[in-house]
């Protein structure tokens, strides 16, 4: 069942490496970075992985060539970098 939804744009601030990565798998997976992050939240909100394992090696991958070194452990711990 597809259900109608009313979406409004955001200005949500994102680690530049963490939003290459998700920008890339957006296209990879031929979904706007929007459709997959909603897929992400309500994954979470159920407690259910919103990723198969193969998915999860394409994202190891794009973390690898982004550089991006960031998991779990450093939720909530993150600190802007002052310019």
């Amino acid at each position: 069942m597809i259900e109608e939804v009313e979406r409004v744009q955001t200005g949500v601030r994102l680690e530049k490496g963490l939003l290459k990565v998700l920008k890339a798998l957006a296209e990879l997976k031929e979904l706007s970075l929007g459709d997959l992050l909603e897929g992400i939240v309500l994954h979470a909100f159920e407690g259910k992985a919103p990723f198969s394992k193969e998915t999860l090696k394409q994202i190891a991958d794009l973390k690898r060539i982004y550089g991006v070194k960031l998991g779990a452990s450093h939720s909530h711990k993150l600190k802007e970098r002052s310019e």
